[in-house]
Order: C-alpha cells, then structure tokens, then sequence
C-alpha cells in the first residue's frame, strides 16, 4: 500500500510540473489587441460573383481574375529576401519591412494550414514560426484571415494539392498557383475554384486586390467586397487606416513577391492606398492585401525578423507574435506532386520520371492512348496489346499459326485450317470439320462445314473438297467403303430372308416333327429288314439238313438249245453255286443228262 500511495503522489508531481511549464510557455503569447478584420460578423460580402462581374469595369469584359505564368527559373536560388526602410510620400512616417521574391514558385511556394496538415479542420491556431520550422520554410509570413474568437479559417485554402476549405464561392480577392503553374489573382467562382482541368495546387484568400495588370483597383475592390462593418469601423476604414500589412504578388517576370510591412494600427505602418504604390513602384503586375495588424509576421530560416504589434500576456512592456491561421511557406524546390505522382523520382525540384512516363509531374503516359489504337491500352511499359494484336502500336495481327495474348500461342488446326487470332477457334477449308479440322466431311456431303450433300448418280459419293462426282477417293475410303458395303450386303440379305419368310406358306408339319416321322419310319424300316434277315439266316440253316436231290438240275432257258460241252459245263457250274432256299417252293427241273437222253 505504501509503495502505490508513492506512486500516485509521483504521478500528481508529473503532472503538476506540466502544468507549470505550459503555463510558463503561455507567457509568450500574444494579446490580440491589435485586431485589423474587414468585416465585423462572418467574412466577405454577400453578394454573388455574378455581381462582381457586372459590376467590374467594361474594359475586363467577363473575366474576373487575372492569370500569368511563374517563372521557372532552376538554376537561381530559390529566393531572395532584403530588408528596406523607407519614406513613405506624403507623410513624414518612415516604414520597414521585408521584400521576398521567388524565382521558382511552382516548386518552392506552399499555403500550409497552422501547425500543419488537419489544422484548419481542428481550428489550430499557431504562430508562423512554429508551422514554419514544422514544415522545414526558409521564408515564411501570415496569410489568410480567421476568426480570432473561435479559430476558424476563412475563405478558400488548398494546401499542396488538397482542397483544405471551400468558401461557397465567396467574393474576397484571392491568391493561387495552378497544377501548369500559372499565378492566379481576382475574384474566383466556386465552379473556378474546384476545376479540376487544371486544378489549384495552392490557394488562399485576402481581402482587396490591390493591384489589376500594373494598376491600383481598390475601389473597384472596395465596391466588389464591401458588405458589412468591421471591427475597426466601415470596410473604407480597413483600408484607409495605418497598420501593419502583408501582401503577395508577381513581377513581369513571373516572380513572386511577398512583401511584409511592420506597423501598429492607428499608429504605424500603410494603409492599402500607400501600399498598392509602393508594389507598383517596384514592379508588381498583380497582388492582393493579405492578413494584417497584429498577424503580420515575418519569419527567416526559423527567426523571428519583423516586430509583433500585439502585446504580451504576461507583460505588456514587451510584444508578442500572435498565433495566426495560414501561412505562405517558401521552401526548398518540391516536385508538384511530392512523390511525381508515384511514377518519378523528385531531385531539385524536378520530376524524373521513370521509364514510360512523361511531363513535369510524371503522369502522362509517353504513349499516348491515342498511339495504341483500337486495339491496345497504354502502360509505362508501352502499348499492351489486346488479344490477337501485336505490334508497337498494336496494329497489325497475330501471325497465321498464332493466337491469343502476345501472339505467344500456337494454334492446333491441321489440314490447312486457320484460327482465330483472339481466341485460336479453328476455321476448316472445305471438305473437312471437326474441333482442329481433323475430320473429313462424311461421305455424300462436301464443302464449307460440310453442309452441302453430294448429287452424284446412285449416291455415289463426291470429293468432300468440291462436291465433284469424278473422283478418286483415297485408300482409306475406299476401305470404308468396302466394310460397309460388306456391312450393308449382309443386313440387306437378312433383310430379304426375313422377308420372304414372312410372305412364304407355313407348313403344317414343323421340322421337329418331321424329324420325329423320319426317325420313326428309319426305325421301322431298320425293324423290317432286320426280320428278314433273320427269316434268311434261318431258311439257309434248314437247307443245310435237307440231302441234295441229284435228278434235278437247273439249267437256265437261254442255254438249253447250246452246244452239249457248253452244256455240261454250265450243268457242273450250276450244280456247285446253286442252292435252296426253300425245298417246298422249289420247281423240279431236268437235268442235262436226261435232256439229252431225251
């Protein structure tokens, strides 16, 4: 327990001495006694830029600002500041302040918010030397108005390409660097601010343009501006009293000039009129009357070096910088954008560009879209070429056997097939098809896709190419051919069989049962002569036990009137081969012996 009430009394200690410090840094703060605002409620007039416009003189027509090309000047420093001291005409005051002048204000010049990016939003307020060190300035001074009560900046601000604050088109002369560079003075609509053709990369409103092409134009300023009283008196009074001042302009050159005067209102210092001579005495073409009074601030490389008219909290005997809303920041040489839109390297100021990029800033493409053609898209590398397309503009087609993205497929047609050179499809010649053209057209049609049918006679097939009926096919067809006549002959042969059975008489009788008839009489017949061979074998078995009779003899009829020796002979032949088969049947015949005794 002991050790955490340590602990905590510790903590309070902390925190009491940050306390203290704040408060001891608090000391050097300004009163904002020397307030120096055009307008007592809000900011600028009410009236519409179409007022400003008719109400300009004839001679501007409808422009309502004035645009003049910065110098781009590299090989100068960056900028050069002097300090003068001078009389000012008419009068026996004597005012001091610092004169700057940009050689290169597209690179070196920024509108920063105070205290750097976000500040406007959050209502920051800072003095110019704390945004100034932030953000690394060698020159800086105050620039736009803010409402010293709640902190809020007015009118337009861009800050380093951002649109940081848009006024609604509210008329208060205005300050700008366009993305080409050009320097921008006058009244702007809100449509003029928020171009994007050629965008603002800086922007920041004043009150009074005090100098139109090489003239003094403050009471057509006083006219286009005057609204309301300010907290000085009427909008005449702001410009008519002495005070401290600050201003931005241009020389024929394209130079930028920031110019700061030292002062105290009512006491020291130029009113507008004194001003907007001393510019045109020095060669200014254009310039508009920024932020004033006790906000006219003047910082060199991160030293204080002009003289504060507002007093100090802690001590009025002394004088304190007072903390102010925007600031012109000169820096070193910064690519517009910083990072050369991320296809550059920013070295002094400039943009390399990497390989397939062009212009100040690196966003331009070196081939154009208009170098690809219908078929191809523009890269840093070039033109990429759709599929099918090939060349440096993409203007030429795959070669014949390619397709596809780069030309770097090749295609799978075959027999003299062409494909397409986007998606490598297959375009067959007459007389074949198929997914590659690997198919000739089946027999009895020919031509493109095979969709005509031959009108050969007997449906003879044709040449699949021509649809001629006077071909000769190859071996292979003449093969298939062969099969399927083979094939055809066989199914049309058992097509006819069927046929004539079908038509033929049916016999009553099927052949099983013939067969069944036939085998029976076989066995029948087979049964008969197997009887009478039994019958044989038994007559000749009785013949054998029967003695010979020696008076009979057989002597056939044809040889009965034959010589005597061919009848003995033919008697003794008999007598040996002769036998009975059955001794009751047998007819008695005379023998030779007895014929011839006879």
């Amino acid at each position: 327990m002991a050790t955490e009430s340590v602990k905590c009394t510790c903590v309070w200690l902390l925190l009491w001495l940050c306390v203290r410090l704040s408060q001891t840094t608090n000391t050097r703060e300004s009163m904002d006694d020397d307030i120096l605002l055009p307008y007592s409620q809000g900011h600028g007039p009410s009236h519409s830029h179409r007022y400003v416009r008719d109400c300009q003189p004839i001679i501007h027509g409808n422009t309502t600002y004035e645009s003049w090309p910065s110098s781009n000047r590299s090989g100068q420093p960056v900028a050069e500041t002097k300090l003068f001291v001078s009389n000012i005409p008419g009068s026996s005051r004597i005012v001091y302040g610092h004169m700057t002048v940009v050689n290169d204000p597209l690179r070196t010049v920024s509108v920063l918010e105070p205290g750097g990016p976000g500040g406007c939003e959050m209502k920051v307020r800072t003095t110019v030397r704390e945004t100034a060190e932030e953000a690394e300035c060698l020159y800086a001074q105050n620039a736009g108005f803010f409402n010293t009560s709640t902190g809020h900046c007015l009118g337009n601000v861009v800050s380093n390409v951002r649109v940081v604050l848009d006024s609604g088109g509210l008329q208060n002369a205005q300050f700008g660097i366009r993305k080409d560079g050009s320097l921008v003075f006058g009244y702007l609509s809100q449509d003029d601010v928020l171009d994007q053709s050629n965008p603002f990369v800086q922007l920041v409103s004043g009150v009074v343009w005090l100098l139109r092409n090489g003239e003094i134009y403050i009471n057509e300023s006083i006219e286009a501006e005057c609204d309301k009283t300010q907290e000085t008196g009427g909008f005449r009074t702001f410009v008519d009293v002495v005070s401290a001042r600050t201003a931005v302009g241009h020389d024929e050159q394209g130079r930028l000039i920031l110019f700061h005067f030292d002062g105290q209102t009512n006491a020291r210092g130029l009113n507008l009129w004194e001003m907007a001579d001393f510019l045109k005495e020095h060669g200014v073409i254009n310039a508009i009357n920024l932020d004033g009074g006790g906000s006219a601030t003047y910082v060199n490389n991160g030293v204080l070096a002009s003289y504060p008219s507002d007093h100090c909290i802690s001590d009025n005997m002394w004088r304190c910088e007072r903390k102010v809303s925007t600031i012109l920041c000169i820096h070193k040489r910064r690519c517009q954008p910083a990072n050369c839109s991320e296809h550059g390297d920013c070295v002094d100021g400039h943009c390399q560009c990497h390989d397939g990029w062009q212009g100040a800033a690196c966003d331009s493409l070196v081939c154009q879209p208009s170098a690809c053609g219908p078929h191809g898209i523009c890269t840093a590398n070039g033109c990429v070429c759709d599929a099918g397309w090939r060349g440096k503009n993409c203007s030429q087609e795959c070669l014949a056997g390619f397709y596809g993205d780069g030309c770097n497929q090749t295609c799978s047609c075959v027999s003299g097939g062409s494909c397409d050179p986007v998606h490598g499809r297959c375009t067959c010649p007459p007389g074949f098809h198929g997914n590659y053209c690997e198919q000739v057209c089946p027999l009895g049609f020919y031509g493109l896709s095979c969709a005509q049918e031959c009108q050969c006679e007997d449906r003879c097939p044709c040449d699949p190419q021509t649809g001629s009926c006077n071909t000769t096919l190859p071996g292979g067809t003449n093969y298939t051919l062969h099969t399927a006549g083979h094939c055809l002959a066989r199914k049309m042969f058992t097509s006819w069989r069927q046929e004539e059975d079908a038509h033929r008489e049916r016999p009553y009788l099927t052949e099983q049962t013939w067969l069944i008839i036939t085998l029976t009489l076989a066995t029948v017949l087979s049964a008969s002569l197997l009887v009478h061979l039994i019958q044989a074998c038994r007559a000749v078995s009785v013949a054998s036990h029967i003695p010979e009779r020696k008076d009979y003899s057989y002597v056939p009829l044809n040889n009965i009137n034959r010589v005597t020796s061919c009848a003995t002979d033919n008697n003794e032949r008999a007598e040996k081969d002769f036998q009975l088969e059955d001794s009751d049947s047998q007819d008695e015949i005379w023998s030779s012996s007895h014929s011839g005794q006879s």
